[in-house]
């Protein structure tokens, strides 16, 4: 624990002091992340699902090679523009990020190849790796050290309030179209654009006078800093682990989970349902939608509870609860234990996720703030582009419904010719005449697919020894952070 004064304060008291900057760069990344959930909560569905009407049809190994690039890009791309937006503005870096956020939703919404498509995430993924350091370097810039834990837990909050809005503007936009959908949320990011006007450029503070190149060595000096470097290998597993729940867990839900009975007992509204072939399920993201919204009702009591706590000391324990969460919601088809994993992940992402960010605000030298929150990308880049290879590989051959329903007619019923995969479930149904419920439940016994999740959760637990380790390793030289 810290013996910081400020943190025996009450959390509205500490509210209080934030100033007006705070607030309206908390509302900015609150509508980007309206935005860019309103398509990453879908956009695995759209990719790869077999079935989904008007969707791409790419294979699940297709999907991975787009979210590899897209976490490479998106989270990179950072540690150069964090450095830049110290040196020449975090109002002209946000604005000239907003542009490329819009012209990505656009490729998106029109490209249907395979390599078009990929390269409208990627302009996408670039605008929002040139938003992130903008955002953050101004938002540290507005903290003090003993107030940085509940002003980065309502950071998160309104994060998740624009990921909560995400979905249901999804929903409404896909009745639509799917091309509406991208349209959508391009309309929404463009609202940032009157927002930066609302206050006045907050300065990085340091000497700021470095040429491109000198920030370029010094983006990479930093990186070899053994202490630096090793957290960030640290939490590189922590993100790979924690990007599934996004990534695959949206094609899990569809392919396997049986949400019918929460649908019934708690009356849910259409708004929030599916008709499938296996009776009326909840979507896949209201499903995922729980986490956005723990999120946000907790998120900032837990930052006020927790903020006299070593931040590495918080990290360790939202990393295991975070990969329990994972492998109890990944391990069943029954809905409402899938429900309880997703609520124990979202815990573990409140003690973890904003620390992380906190902890490298902390310790970033004066001016180097935006560098630094370059930095806290670049576990990202690691976790969720190897992830996403890695995901895709054992999802297309354990996972996808589809496929498995393909193996199933070859191994057991003697059908040579290729069906393909859009046709493949359906088939298999009437092939054996059983009900699509007692077809999928046949594929689940036969060839366990719950079984892919246990070396996602394995890292994750490593993570959480590795950060445990790091945690003594810097207790001398970093007291109380």
């Amino acid at each position: 624990m810290s013996s910081d004064p400020n943190g025996s304060r009450s959390l509205l008291q500490q509210i209080e002091t934030f100033p007006q900057a705070f607030w309206m760069l908390n509302i900015m990344e609150m509508l980007e992340r309206l935005a860019y959930y309103g398509v990453r909560v879908v956009i695995p569905i759209y990719i790869a699902q077999a079935d989904e009407i008007g969707g791409l049809h790419f294979t699940q190994i297709q999907k991975g090679e787009i979210f590899a690039w897209w976490a490479l890009v998106q989270s990179l791309v950072p540690m150069f523009s964090g450095g830049f937006a110290d040196r020449y503005g975090y109002k002209k870096t946000i604005a000239f990020s907003i542009v490329f956020k819009i012209l990505g939703y656009v490729l998106m919404a029109t490209q249907r190849e395979f390599y078009p498509f990929l390269f409208g995430t990627l302009v996408l993924a670039f605008g929002t790796a040139v938003f992130k350091p903008g955002i953050q370097g101004s938002l540290v810039q507005t903290l003090d050290k003993n107030h940085s834990s509940v002003g980065w837990g309502i950071f998160y909050m309104l994060v998740n309030i624009g990921g909560f809005l995400g979905p249901p503007l999804a929903h409404f936009l896909y009745g639509i179209s799917w091309p509406a959908v991208f349209y959508g949320c391009a309309a929404v990011v463009s609202l940032n654009f009157l927002t930066l006007l609302t206050y006045k450029e907050i300065q990085p503070g340091g000497t700021q006078t470095r040429s491109p190149l000198e920030i370029m060595a010094l983006t990479f000096r930093n990186i070899l800093k053994p202490k630096l470097g090793l957290f960030i290998l640290i939490m590189s597993g922590f993100w790979l682990m924690f990007m599934q729940l996004f990534d695959m867990l949206p094609n899990f839900i569809v392919d396997w989970v049986d949400t019918s009975d929460l649908v019934t007992r708690f009356s849910l509204p259409s708004f929030m349902t599916v008709l499938t072939d296996r009776g009326t399920m909840i979507t896949q993201e209201w499903l995922i939608n729980a986490n956005s919204g723990l999120i946000i009702l907790f998120v900032v009591f837990i930052s006020w509870l927790v903020s006299r706590m070593r931040r590495v000391t918080s990290i360790f324990i939202g990393i295991a609860i975070a990969s329990f969460g994972l492998l109890t919601a990944g391990f069943t088809m029954n809905g409402y234990l899938v429900l309880m994993g997703i609520g124990m992940f979202s815990v573990g992402e409140m003690l973890a996720s904003p620390k992380m960010n906190e902890y490298l605000g902390v310790i970033a030298p004066e001016g180097e703030k935006g560098l630094y929150m370059g930095y806290a990308n670049i576990p990202l880049a690691v976790g969720w582009g190897y992830g996403s290879l890695m995901g895709g590989q054992i999802y297309d051959k354990m996972g996808d419904k589809a496929n498995l329903a393909i193996r199933y007619m070859q191994d057991y019923m003697g059908v040579a010719e290729d069906v393909s995969r859009n046709r493949a479930f359906s088939t298999l149904v009437e092939l054996s005449g059983s009900s699509a419920s007692e077809v999928t439940q046949l594929l689940w016994q036969t060839y366990h697919p719950y079984q892919l999740w246990y070396q996602f959760v394995g890292i994750g637990m490593l993570s959480a020894v590795g950060i445990f380790i790091y945690s003594r390793i810097v207790r001398k030289t970093e007291e109380g952070v």
